[in-house]
């Protein structure tokens, strides 16, 4: 990956890239400054722009106090730094956002409708434990090519000027956050399998819009809150595509949904069929639930792995943040090698820690598995850090997943 302004100046090189980079939770003198690098501005690859989380951070470093302004200076950031690749926030495709309080979901919607004007990306929106910048963050993916960007919208579903409910480019499909809720009077059914069908459904409705199937689905997102059993979602979420062929998946529990629902879905889908291809590395056997990785033409989505050992006597063993990030990046290059790729064509990481403040003590293992610069990336703290002692079979808690992005061939620039 090289800079495309490197030669005319590394100073505007590491201005944009102290602008962009989210601050630390943890002081100075329990991190080294080596340990806290870890994510570029952004990075382009494959005719995409994946964007790291920004926060409501000003120039100067400090935060507006409203959570409106909080927001406008987030997508700001996001702004600054695809400008820097020569794109405007029309090229913004696909958004994540996360909030410590999803109560202000309707103020987030106005600041997205004034912002966006015409043809909103699609969203994804969460409820998380901590941030790295309080109180929100977003992430972007921008498309290079306009041609051929369109919104989709869900059928049955009122009209909002905050979002797309799907987004489609070139080659894919953006699918917004579909929560499990009716679409038109956003009545959420007590039976969590009701929730999880009516949340599945809706993002079939989008599918069918763009003229696509679930089966051209390559990642999905399930978010889901403490109310819903996994087993239950698993048994309903496996109904709905062909068994050892499913898309990549991150499961993640979160703090909270948007207006009171419990289970939501976003993801991506490939236009052509043709270009989706599924990879499992030869030591896992099929899954009715999710693929290690999928194949979009030369862009590979992989799951979100953990520090789990596989095998017959598998589990998390390893009782640390940074024993588990070992065997977590392990478990990934299985996938990527597997792919015949490396950590070298990853351009974007979304990691979920258990703890945000053990941060610098992912990234201290995370990092050594990179030369050069650094994937875009993004990171939270989903939920309450759990309790750190094992189960009866001497299983620990996850204390951090990661999943990724990667994109064939030699990445191209970042800010």
């Amino acid at each position: 990956m090289k800079l495309t302004l490197f030669s005319v100046a590394c100073f505007l090189f590491a201005a944009a890239f102290l602008l962009v980079q989210p601050s630390s939770p943890v002081s100075q003198q329990s991190a080294s400054s080596s340990s806290e690098a870890m994510g570029s501005p952004a990075i382009e690859a494959g005719g995409y722009v994946y964007v790291s989380g920004q926060g409501p951070h000003r120039p100067d470093g400090s935060t507006p106090p409203k959570f409106a302004d909080q927001v406008r200076q987030a997508l700001e950031n996001v702004r600054n730094v695809i400008g820097t690749m020569g794109l405007t926030m029309d090229h913004v495709v696909y958004v994540h956002v996360y909030l410590e309080n999803t109560e202000r979901y309707a103020e987030l919607n106005e600041v997205f409708a004034d912002y966006f004007r015409k043809d909103p990306p699609a969203r994804a929106v969460l409820g998380v434990a901590r941030l790295p910048e309080p109180p929100v963050q977003i992430t972007a993916v921008a498309v290079r090519d306009l041609k051929e960007k369109q919104p989709v919208i869900e059928p049955g579903s009122p009209p909002n000027k905050a979002f797309s409910p799907g987004m489609l480019t070139h080659d894919r499909l953006f699918v917004s956050t579909m929560p499990g809720s009716e679409p038109a009077s956003g009545k959420i059914p007590q039976d969590p399998s009701a929730q999880v069908n009516l949340a599945l459904d809706r993002m079939k409705a989008v599918l069918q819009a763009a003229g696509l199937t679930m089966a051209h689905m390559v990642f999905v997102n399930p978010y889901l809150t403490s109310d819903i059993p996994m087993r239950i979602m698993n048994q309903q979420y496996a109904q709905h595509f062909e068994f050892g062929n499913t898309p990549g998946r991150a499961t993640i529990e979160v703090s909270s949904l948007p207006q009171g629902a419990h289970i939501a879905y976003t993801g991506v889908a490939v236009r052509d069929l043709s270009q989706r291809r599924a990879i499992r590395p030869k030591n896992m056997p099929p899954s009715p639930t999710a693929s290690p990785c999928v194949f979009a033409g030369e862009t590979l989505y992989c799951s979100a792995k953990s520090g789990f050992i596989p095998g017959p006597n598998g589990g998390v063993y390893a009782s640390t943040t940074t024993d588990q990030t070992r065997q977590t990046m392990r478990n990934l290059l299985d996938n990527l090698e597997e792919a015949d790729m490396n950590y070298s064509e990853v351009v974007s990481t979304t990691i979920y820690l258990d703890d945000l403040s053990e941060r610098p003590l992912f990234a201290k293992v995370y990092n050594k598995f990179f030369s050069g610069s650094l994937p875009a990336q993004t990171t939270v703290q989903q939920i309450k850090s759990t309790e750190r002692k094992t189960d009866l079979e001497g299983h620990y808690p996850d204390l951090e997943q990661m999943s990724l992005i990667a994109v064939r061939g030699p990445r191209g620039s970042n800010p």
